[in-house]
């Protein structure tokens, strides 16, 4: 009988760094034993700005989650965010190569290849190849089309690039850890996996992640990624916003705002009021509610129409009856679907992650949704879409076995597409 494989998911965002620890089992599913959450040091925007500083955050968040698992963490699936990250869709086309004309899953493997045939500058690194569908003699919308018969085959695929100093300073975070990076994945794609539902993605729908640093979107439209972007906005812009206005530290800052704040203003009482400490020996001050309110609703407005911006430039606005979920630790503000239902004019939700158990209590709300996201992208890697680098690494013996690359195929499209 198949033992248990252990995977691991580590968020190292700008506002704290989560890792978990999970045991997935031969029919893939998955049981949280180790959560560990430190706060995050030398990260901005998704960025690593002091290696020292995100090694020990790293190496803290890590060590909680080793001690309540009992698991020693040597690999890891890592989540990347930052402006640095873009994306674009392009197409590949090959000749289907079998004499009786069926298409292999060689002949897709070629495709994805072709796909990838892009002027990538010297200084940036594909992330993801990931298909959105297949095109056979003109005959769109194939979802998988192995041993379909046709002349040709068309992908069409939507590839993440990131800067390679960006990717290669995280990484080298990581080996200093001890710990081997087995796929850097998107954020954004990360949380898909772990909040949205089929339905949604075949539907239309925007995933928008409010973090500390960043905000990323990805828009999902007939059941695949079609667009993802980055905006150089997050929640920490509120608790600047709040410390400057209140003249308070930026951690009294923080905590005020995860307390009080509110996305709509006109849902606070005028005669509200609340004590906050200000700089100086201790000093604390009697405020208004509605003040901190007004910082984080222009802040989030803000926020918002920039998404909004992102939604229209994609070529998809109006196209999403799903609406938005929204993940992140500022998708916890009270009032926030409101006020992104308003602003956008689409339905709106919070995302909680799903499709796992365990210690599930401690990572049940959005600020977990890329961490969680990470562990079922992880557990669902034999089965899913490979990134540039498992191409590239396809070794002759590999080709050569095509019912192993057939299996491997087969099962990588029934994954990313339903």
């Amino acid at each position: 009988m198949a033992k248990d494989r252990i995977v691991v998911g580590i968020d190292a965002g700008s506002t704290k760094v989560t890792t978990l620890i999970a045991e997935v089992s031969r029919h893939n599913n998955v049981h949280i034993i180790g959560v560990g959450v430190a706060p995050s040091r030398g990260l901005r925007k998704g960025v690593v700005i002091n290696i020292d500083e995100t090694v020990e955050s790293i190496a803290t968040s890590v060590e909680k989650a080793e001690r309540i698992s009992g698991h020693k963490v040597s690999r890891a699936y890592v989540g990347i965010a930052g402006t640095h990250v873009t994306s674009l869709n392009n197409r590949g086309v090959v000749a289907v190569a079998h004499p009786d004309r069926t298409i292999t899953a060689e002949d897709v493997a070629r495709a994805i290849d072709a796909a990838q045939v892009i002027n990538v500058p010297s200084n940036r690194e594909i992330l993801h190849t990931i298909p959105r569908h297949f095109i056979v003699d003109g005959q769109e919308g194939v979802r998988n089309p192995v041993a379909m018969l046709g002349y040709r085959l068309d992908v069409e695929t939507h590839i993440v690039t990131g800067a390679v100093t960006a990717i290669q300073n995280l990484t080298k975070c990581f080996h200093r850890v001890g710990i081997e990076v087995e796929q850097i994945v998107l954020q954004s794609l990360a949380a898909s996996e772990a909040v949205l539902t089929d339905e949604e993605k075949e539907m239309g729908v925007a995933l928008v992640d409010i973090g500390g640093g960043t905000t990323e979107i990805a828009i999902f439209v007939d059941g695949s990624v079609w667009h993802t972007g980055v905006l150089s906005v997050g929640g920490n812009h509120i608790t600047n916003d709040i410390a400057v206005r209140l003249r308070t530290p930026f951690a009294e800052a923080d905590e005020i705002k995860i307390k009080y704040a509110h996305a709509l203003v006109s849902e606070i009482d005028p005669e509200e009021m609340v004590e906050v400490q200000t700089f100086g020996n201790g000093r604390v001050q009697t405020v208004p509610r509605r003040d901190i309110c007004e910082v984080a609703e222009a802040r989030l407005e803000e926020t918002l129409q920039l998404v909004r911006g992102e939604i229209r430039r994609s070529g998809y606005d109006g196209l999403l009856p799903a609406g938005v979920v929204l993940v992140g630790g500022t998708a916890q503000l009270q009032g926030i679907v409101d006020l992104a239902t308003e602003l956008l004019q689409l339905p709106a939700r919070q995302g909680i992650p799903r499709g796992v158990h365990g210690l599930v209590d401690t990572v049940d709300g959005p600020a977990y949704a890329t961490s969680v996201g990470l562990i079922l992208w992880g557990a669902r890697s034999r089965d899913r879409a490979i990134d540039r680098r498992v191409v590239a690494n396809r070794d002759d013996r590999f080709a050569a076995d095509s019912h192993r690359v057939g299996g491997w195929v087969k099962g990588w499209l029934r994954a990313i597409l339903p």
